[in-house]
């Protein structure tokens, strides 16, 4: 488990690469739940400002940065859809190391571009995040890699968890704090940044109702692993994780209250409100805490001051043409 002076260590080694992404107020448009935005007060953590574009650079480059001199001259290795790849390739080419990284073939184009625009050789396998595991650990057993995991390392949770610390600083009274789970590096991180500064902030969890792993875990208190099919299914890609981590799942366990689902309509309706009206771009991934604050307010904990993490913006633009105007792409 991390400690709160693992994630003050993190925010130091980070400081150079990181970006210190504000809080954005969000007021929806003046209509009938404009009285409702002001008594709800709804802040934005906007991480589609990060270099890569993306919060995963936060842990990537806390863990490269701590590797002994030996390992990164033998050069990295990781797997992953498309941002901790983007990541991890930005920060071993900042720290000057050799980057290796393993892809399901369904990866977006933006995102294989830029992960090779970075200098990273990259390898393809099939849509199974377990596939695409063991594929990065039997080439690191060969050619000495180091393995940069995606979210079950305490060093990639405590770089994430620096959002917690930022949230923190700027609203000391916030209540309730809306987080995207994937495999889940990210609510463990911020979740206990939160709880082990002292804060009485409800921390919950958001993912796709056809990948929910994270939630029948929470519920079942015993991870549970989903199907790699039912886990493509969704259109948030950065959250196909068939099973979160076991780390992360004592995380979870210990600073998280709830973890909750949402649908792919509500997914694709949070992109639209994040881009026509606070005027965010986001990709499905960033913005499925924001679609639970649109649509399951009622049900979430009760909080006058919620912030809402915007995890990332590598959105394909033709993805994000039909998702904005499904009509005219459906006519074009």
């Amino acid at each position: 488990m991390i400690t709160l002076k693992d994630l003050k260590s993190a925010r130091k080694q980070i400081a150079e690469v990181a970006v210190r992404t504000p809080l954005l107020r969000y007021l929806p448009p003046v209509t009938d739940d404009f009285d409702k935005g002001k008594e709800r007060q709804i802040y934005l953590k906007p991480e589609n400002l990060q270099v890569m574009g993306s919060f995963k650079i936060r842990g990537a480059y806390n863990k490269i940065a701590s590797l002994t001199s030996e390992q990164r001259s033998a050069g990295v290795i990781t797997y992953s859809s498309g941002n901790h790849a983007q990541g991890v390739a930005y920060a071993a080419r900042a720290l000057g190391v050799r980057a290796v990284v393993v892809m399901p073939r369904s990866t977006s184009k933006v995102k294989i571009e830029s992960t090779e625009r970075l200098g990273a050789e990259l390898v393809f396998v099939g849509p199974g995040s377990n596939e695409r595991q063991q594929k990065a650990e039997e080439l690191a057993a060969k050619q000495g890699y180091a393995i940069i995991p995606p979210f079950n390392d305490e060093k990639i949770i405590s770089g994430q968890g620096t959002i917690g610390l930022e949230i923190l600083e700027d609203l000391k009274d916030v209540e309730l704090v809306l987080v995207p789970v994937g495999g889940g590096g990210m609510i463990s991180g911020i979740s206990a940044a939160i709880k082990l500064s002292g804060s009485r902030a409800k921390i919950v969890g958001v993912e796709p109702e056809v990948a929910n792993d994270a939630q029948q875990s929470f519920r079942t208190g015993k991870i549970v692993q989903i199907e790699a099919q039912r886990a493509s299914i969704t259109i948030a890609e950065g959250l196909r994780a068939q099973a979160i981590g076991p780390l992360n799942f004592e995380h979870i366990r210990q600073f998280v209250d709830d973890i909750v689902t949402v649908s792919e309509d509500e997914i694709r309706r949070a992109v639209q409100v994040l881009i026509t009206q606070a005027h965010i771009i986001a990709e499905p991934s960033g913005a499925v805490a924001f679609a639970a604050e649109l649509a399951h307010a009622d049900k979430l904990p009760p909080a006058r001051k919620v912030v809402v993490v915007i995890s990332g913006g590598n959105c394909d633009p033709h993805l994000l043409a039909q998702i904005v105007d499904p009509e005219h792409s459906r006519a074009g």
